[in-house]
């Protein structure tokens, strides 16, 4: 098992990678951005306070490149009329889809690599349970997904992943039946009461930032007052790192939203900043992300170093990269990304929107009912 006591601290020199393309910073533990093409180079984190300190320029550099990936990461739709540039998106898309086909139209073929292995569900929430929406305390799942969600608990462990603050998305999801990493991980924590697992009697509960907590309250409060100039602009606490969010601002006030979370950030070496969908997310520089999460809920589970396991994670944000990325690299179940547009990503395969992720979460449940014996079946029941 993982030392549950251990806390990873800042590293002296860290890297920081920053792509030439898109000027994209980011910290070296988040994978290359989604969809963003381009080399990076490498600039340690002692220079790059030397340049966030000069005169105030390595700021508005940083905030800059913090503009461009906002504006990566949320595309226009392409408006067009002509038939050439219609033909072209369908060739993008047809091109994508080969590679990253449809898990409804595949289910076979991954229900049929999971034989004789136990699946294990891991679940992102914001625009793969729930759909996105502005105010992202209205983000609530349907009656619908939630049935789905724990007739799937019921047969397979399950785990909700996300960059919420835990008590916010059991708020949102309400069953008590499975597991909980929110903050991007770094607040774990198993179910309440728990089917017959390999481990089912030890006890999950995992904060490996509980140091920072402090910090990211300071951090929260600081922006909270700062942020009030920015129309639209929300500043979420989710606990062990702060999200804030600029869906309902206008583009024309990202620079000074970058600038302004940039100049916080200047003042705490010890966070770092990543980038979801429309939103800036600041957490602590340990090396823990929704990857790391995912082996340690697997060890929890008694499949560290085991071949009888079939992880399957669905989630639609760049930061389910990292867990996408871990499953590729163990050569074990699949990523499945939640999206309408083609984009780059370690996932095998796609599905389009929520609707069909509760579609794929129904057929397994379905699958495995008619491959379980009808007595047991009734006794899940």
């Amino acid at each position: 098992m993982t030392n549950q006591n251990v806390v990873v601290s800042d590293v002296k020199g860290m890297a920081i990678s920053v792509t030439v393309t898109n000027q994209t910073l980011l910290s070296s533990s988040v994978p290359k951005p989604v969809g963003v093409p381009g080399g990076c180079i490498t600039i340690s984190r002692n220079k790059l306070l030397r340049l966030e300190t000069g005169g105030g320029g390595g700021t508005r550099m940083i905030s800059a490149a913090w503009v461009d990936s906002m504006r990566a990461s949320s595309p226009p739709r392409i408006k067009s009329n002509t038939t050439t540039a219609s033909l072209s998106v369908t060739q993008d898309q047809s091109s994508w889809t080969l590679n990253h086909p449809s898990a409804l139209s595949m289910f076979e073929q991954i229900t049929s690599a999971s034989k004789g292995k136990q699946i294990v569900m891991f679940l992102d929430y914001d625009g793969t349970l729930s759909p996105i929406v502005e105010d992202p305390d209205q983000a609530f799942m349907s009656n619908e997904m939630r049935k789905a969600v724990r007739d799937v608990a019921r047969y397979f462990p399950t785990a909700i992943v996300s960059g919420r603050c835990r008590d916010k998305v059991y708020s949102f999801v309400k069953l008590a039946e499975l597991y909980y990493a929110g903050s991007h991980g770094m607040d774990i924590k198993g179910p309440s009461k728990c089917h017959k697992y390999k481990n089912e009697n030890e006890a999950v509960f995992y904060q490996p930032a509980s140091e920072f907590l402090p910090m990211i309250q300071e951090v929260y409060e600081i922006l909270l007052e700062k942020t009030k100039s920015v129309p639209g602009a929300k500043v979420e606490n989710n606990k062990f790192c702060v999200s804030v969010h600029f869906r309902c601002v206008e583009e024309k006030s990202w620079d000074t939203l970058a600038e302004l979370v940039s100049s916080v950030l200047n003042e705490y070496p010890k966070l770092r900043s990543t980038q979801g969908r429309k939103v800036l997310e600041i957490r602590p520089t340990i090396k823990w992300d929704k990857g790391k999460a995912l082996e340690f809920l697997l060890e929890s589970l008694g499949y560290a170093n085991s071949n009888e396991v079939f992880p399957v994670y669905i989630g639609d944000d760049r930061t389910d990269e990292d867990a996408f990325k871990v499953l590729r690299d163990r050569g074990q179940g699949f990523g499945i990304l939640v999206s309408k547009v083609p984009k780059e990503t370690n996932a095998s395969y796609s599905l389009q929107e929520p609707s069909e992720v509760k579609g794929f979460l129904q057929r397994l449940v379905k699958w495995k009912r008619l491959s379980m014996p009808m007595q047991y079946i009734r006794k899940r029941v």
